[in-house]
């Protein structure tokens, strides 16, 4: 039996009944558990067939366990107490809601901020070990990361092959070059599993486990859900979620998720990379959107928004409206997920495991780090904010509120806003306190990601799926720059490119980008909390006029 439940109501309801039928006369699911590569059509064929391998990867990953327990154990013997993890997108979103879910400390470092890597570096370093997670072995953030640590640990008088633990695909460049180097230890993953279903391989397990997870226990719960995901019947719960995420009709393409405590801390953002990066290409797909409990979006009911409700297996919740409510364990929720996006890839027809547009904004990057331009002039500064907008975006513009509105002009009934901020997550996280108020201003569902993680899950939809959104990009003077060893670059400037390679891509397929940077971060983030305040006591202000005829 399935350790997790779904509940429907309105047009999920309504895609279930009509949707799941045809998936079972089709054999989707037991096509999909024998890793079938025709299910997505030709063009998706040779991809598919060389991605299926988290469909029944759980005894390959029993196998990985005695090791990574040995491991455990051999780096607490030495004063090991902390745990970090360098790693993006699917190697560390992962990892942080299996580690949040089982109450253990995971230090996850997804970022370029020279702020957040100079404190997360400096920490409890005699205690400290890491793991360098990167299935390509080349990605510019994790090794950047490795480097600092490396000469952190060095500077302390550590050995730091003793402290770095490897996690990529074999033959990977990463691979070859750290069993040379003679690191701590080297996992490979499976190298048929793509990032964003990499949950319960290497990529999740080993810095999870090394944590203090139980692995046994959490991949006991995954197999049970292989037993019944591979049946083709009516009841399989995957082809159910499946119909619910590609199957409305006409397509609901903003799935709202929120979390109405389910136990899972951070599986909504894990879901998110997930099913944006799966489906978000071909000018189609599902945008996720992690909201709170009676978000606007939720509660606004607009015809383009499904929700999807997190809830705990006891909690007696009914759907309302266009809804799904979801409850179950960890690992079950990890595998139906994937399996439902996969199904869902079927439905939208396109390859869900391919990502052919976060390379754009990769390359950008790169080509700005080599060409080092000079920074471009800000259209006006308001306060402790530098205003940059391409075209004629800003039209007569004085101010942030301006600004901001000019932006928020452009949203079509559709659309949605994306706010993208390349800040240091761990201080600046009130910024996502804004997400809610935007949601309420412009009407429009509103996504929050924090830069350059969302380039590795969000930012495909953001450039393959539906031209429909707008984006407020934010940046922030560092308090003091660092440099990456051995590298032309310094942290500052790749995080840089990072944000102007992916404004310029996004401009460059015609979405409204609006840049803020703040020269001061204290002061530049009050100042845009309290403009966006001010701007939704107006609009209140204004509609209260419109339907009253008074103030």
């Amino acid at each position: 039996m399935s350790s997790m439940t779904l509940a429907a109501a309105g047009a999920a309801l309504e895609a279930i009944d009509r949707v799941t039928a045809t998936l079972v006369e089709d054999r989707v699911a037991s096509r999909l558990m024998a890793k079938d590569s025709t299910l997505w059509g030709h063009d998706a064929e040779a991809e598919a067939a060389v991605r299926l391998g988290w469909v029944d990867l759980v005894d390959a990953s029993r196998g990985l366990v005695p090791g990574i327990m040995e491991l455990r154990d051999s780096l607490r013997a030495e004063g090991v107490s902390r745990i970090v993890l360098c790693g993006m997108g699917g190697s560390s979103l992962a990892p942080e809601v299996i580690t949040q879910t089982a109450g253990v400390e995971l230090t996850v470092l997804d970022s370029t901020d020279p702020d957040q890597v100079r404190r997360t570096v400096g920490e409890r370093v005699a205690e400290t070990a890491v793991v360098v997670s990167s299935k390509s072995g080349s990605t510019v953030e994790t090794d950047s990361q490795r480097r600092i640590f490396e000469a952190t640990f060095t500077a302390a008088g550590i050995d730091p092959l003793s402290r770095v633990v490897i996690v990529t695909d074999p033959g990977s460049p990463l691979d070859a070059s750290a069993r040379e180097a003679g690191y701590r230890a080297v996992f490979n993953a499976d190298p048929t599993v793509g990032g964003r279903y990499s949950a319960l391989t290497a990529f999740g397990l080993v810095p999870s486990g090394l944590a203090g997870v139980d692995l046994d226990a959490l991949l006991d719960d995954a197999e049970e859900t292989v037993e019944f995901l591979g049946e083709d019947d009516p009841t399989n719960i995957g082809l159910r979620l499946g119909a619910v995420l590609g199957g409305t009709s006409p397509l609901r393409d903003k799935i709202v998720f929120a979390d109405e405590a389910s136990g899972i801390p951070g599986l909504a953002d894990w879901a998110e990379q997930l099913i944006a990066e799966s489906t978000g290409k071909l000018g189609t797909g599902v945008l996720p959107v992690v909201a709170e409990e009676c978000a606007p979006e939720i509660l606004a009911g607009d015809d383009d928004v499904l929700a999807v409700r997190l809830t705990a297996p006891d909690a007696d919740i009914e759907p309302v409206g266009n809804q799904i409510t979801v409850s179950g364990s960890l690992g079950s929720q990890l595998l139906v997920w994937e399996f439902a996006t996969a199904v869902a890839g079927r439905l939208l027809g396109i390859n869900p495991f391919d990502q052919p547009d976060v390379e754009a904004a990769k390359t950008a990057a790169r080509g700005l780090l080599d060409a080092q331009p000079e920074s471009t002039p800000a259209n006006f500064v308001d306060g402790a904010v530098e205003i940059r907008a391409d075209g004629g975006l800003l039209g007569d513009a004085s101010t942030l509120g301006d600004a901001l509105q000019q932006l928020f002009a452009t949203l079509e009934p559709n659309g949605y806003l994306a706010v993208q901020a390349y800040l240091d997550r761990s201080v600046q996280s009130r910024l996502e306190d804004i997400r809610s108020p935007l949601a309420s201003l412009t009407g429009r569902p509103v996504t929050f990601g924090w830069g350059p993680r969302f380039l590795h899950s969000t930012g495909q939809f953001h450039k393959g799926g539906p031209a429909q959104g707008v984006f407020l990009t934010i940046t922030g003077a560092a308090a003091e720059d660092l440099d990456i060893p051995e590298r032309p670059f310094t942290f500052g400037e790749l995080i840089t490119a990072q944000a102007a390679g992916d404004a310029q891509v996004l401009a460059g397929k015609g979405r409204p980008v609006l840049s803020l940077h703040l020269a001061d971060r204290t002061a530049g983030l009050d100042q845009l909390v309290q403009v966006v305040s001010h701007l939704l006591s107006g609009a209140a202000g204004q509609r209260a006029v419109n339907e009253n005829g008074t103030p």
